[in-house]
């Protein structure tokens, strides 16, 4: 994840959610967005309200190599509704970005397998109700 501005207090605590859950998430703090958009090899979507809607962009962006996946906060500077390669409208209602960037995974990628993720150190047992956290290979 690209971090703009940096924050190294959010990088740390993603990584130490990253080695205690597994996977290879890592955050890298960057001072020019714009430049990141702009050399980044590969097709460029920003989700936002006000784009095409998702389930026609889909197919495009099924077939691309790699993906940027851009959210902005509060207030989107419109050049970066120029310098996408696709607008999407994740949804027409306000929304999260994490609920955006979350939608399109789900799309993209389908939902995560259950079980642990490589490398974790814990993992979640499955309850109707509460919650069990459990070393990764223990039994319970």
């Amino acid at each position: 994840m690209y971090l703009e501005p940096a924050d190294p207090g959010l990088a740390e605590r993603i990584e130490r959610v990253a080695s205690a859950w597994g996977g290879s998430f890592r955050v890298e703090g960057v001072t020019d967005w714009r430049r990141v958009v702009r050399e980044f090899p590969g097709r460029v979507v920003h989700l936002t309200m006000y784009g095409e809607p998702l389930e026609r962009v889909m197919p495009r962006l099924r077939a691309s190599a790699r993906l940027l996946i851009v959210v902005g906060g509060a207030k989107v500077p419109p050049e970066l509704y120029r310098i996408s390669d696709v607008n999407v409208a994740v949804g027409p209602q306000p929304h999260s970005e994490v609920a955006a960037v979350a939608v399109v995974l789900d799309r993209l990628l389908g939902l995560p397998k259950s079980g642990a993720f490589a490398g974790a150190r814990q993992r979640i047992v499955p309850r109707s109700r509460g919650k069990t956290v459990v070393p990764s290979g223990g039994r319970s």
